[in-house]
């Protein structure tokens, strides 16, 4: 009994939107590994199955803006209700496809039902996370769903070979209206409505004003503020869609592994990522207290990110020997993880009023990487037979990125039109800040 009193609300929240994550990335990377399976029976080509991966995105990048506003007008409680039935059919149908049109259908409402996922789940943490916890609640959340990249090519071979392709996606996709099912139940939209929430908790949790006010947008203006970190996330996305969608297929084909094998090395290179999530988020926040600097805490460890992930993922266009790539691979996927958690910091530290609209902006970048990344990956490597030379572009962008993120201002707090408001403070608590 004293350890579930000890397991606080926040906590569980905190617990439950990590197993959001972790659902989702299921949901939208299985096919990365069910692929192989799925060309044959389909019979797709490298550039049809790009145009499945992409499908996904466009829905995705359009919904993190129009989903965030509904985060925000609506509440998470009841967003991700919606939003998360709609992913959770998404996936069953996919098993139940005939062709390219079909799964490109599928893959489209799976986008419409993850769009409005983690701009919501970002408004929920700017409810119920204290300001020096906000790293740490980014860094976690994503470590789940890279660990959710990580079990997907194992628990999807494992059930391809047990089953089938088709069953794979019903059964991941009944785990995900479970979810749903807990959610609905357990959360609360105010944490001063939670009836196991204490009043240690709500005394280090945002104002009352911030938790439940529903506020007016000023579009054009957060849009302008929150650019620059818009275009570091491409930055950081175009990374990102090459791992999730193209790793799996990478190992399978360029050195002829088969699905089980594949999936194996896929996973080691995922697990990297799990590891970077959860540092990026620890370092964010202990930099944070340490110097009382939101700038210093979000901005340097992801130009770090960059700078690393480019570093290590450059010697895959020369190495050959399949554990050298791998450990590159790995150490590339580590250090682009880095970037997450803070990056997501980033429009809490903002806006953190308009929280779910302003992530929304911000990973739309990352959303229009997806549609345009899977299609020229996939028309490259039907072009040239070559599955090295996507890592090309994502060179490049990666040191952009680094470049880009000097312009975001997580210091700067973001003010409504009203000059009667008091802006949200965007730095450390009083308490976390350093002595003079």
């Amino acid at each position: 009994m004293s350890r579930l009193v000890r397991f606080k609300a926040t906590d569980r929240v905190l617990l439950i939107i990590c197993l959001m994550y972790l659902v989702t990335y299921i949901d939208r990377v299985n096919i990365g590994t069910a692929a192989p399976a799925m060309q044959k029976e389909l019979g797709l080509s490298n550039f049809e199955l790009g145009l499945a991966f992409s499908a996904f995105a466009y829905p995705y990048a359009f919904f993190q803006i129009a989903g965030g506003w509904l985060g925000d007008r609506l509440g998470p409680r009841m967003t991700l209700l919606i939003c998360g039935t709609i992913w959770s059919a998404a996936t069953v149908a996919i098993g139940f496809v005939e062709g390219a049109v079909s799964l490109v259908i599928a893959r489209f409402v799976l986008g419409v039902g993850e769009g409005s996922a983690f701009p919501t789940a970002t408004r929920a943490l700017a409810n119920w996370m204290a300001a020096d916890r906000r790293g740490f609640a980014q860094g976690i959340t994503h470590a789940f769903a890279r660990l959710g990249n990580a079990l997907t090519p194992p628990l999807i071979a494992l059930l391809i070979v047990a089953l089938s392709w088709r069953e794979s996606f019903v059964i991941v996709g009944i785990i995900s209206f479970a979810w749903v099912a807990l959610w609905f139940w357990y959360f609360r939209d105010d944490p001063r409505d939670h009836r196991h929430v204490t009043p240690d908790e709500i005394a280090v949790l945002p104002a009352v004003k911030i938790a439940g006010e529903r506020k007016a947008v000023p579009w054009r203006r957060l849009l302008k503020r929150m650019l620059p970190v818009t275009m570091t996330d491409f930055c950081y996305g175009w990374t990102l869609w090459l791992f999730l969608n193209w790793i799996p297929s990478y190992f399978l084909h360029q050195y002829q592994l088969d699905i089980k094998k594949s999936a194996i090395f896929a996973s080691g290179v995922f697990f990297a990522g799990v590891v970077g999530d959860t540092v990026g988020g620890v370092v964010s926040d202990r930099i944070l207290r340490k110097t009382g600097s939101v700038s210093k805490a979000r901005v340097s460890v992801i130009v770090v990110g960059f700078l690393g992930a480019f570093l290590f993922m450059l010697p895959v266009l020369f190495a050959t020997e399949l554990v050298t790539i791998t450990l590159c691979l790995s150490g590339a996927f580590f250090f682009a993880e880095l970037i997450v958690a803070p990056i997501w910091a980033v429009p809490m530290d903002i806006a953190p009023q308009h929280s779910g609209t302003a992530s929304g902006f911000m990973n739309f970048g990352f959303g229009l990487a997806g549609m345009i990344s899977p299609v020229v990956f996939g028309a490259v490597i039907d072009a040239t037979g070559r599955w090295d030379l996507p890592f090309v572009a994502s060179l490049g962008l990666l040191l952009l990125g680094a470049v880009l993120a000097l312009r975001m201002r997580p210091d700067e707090p973001f003010l409504d039109d009203a000059a009667e408001e008091t802006p949200p403070v965007a730095t450390a608590p009083a308490a976390v800040r350093p002595q003079a």
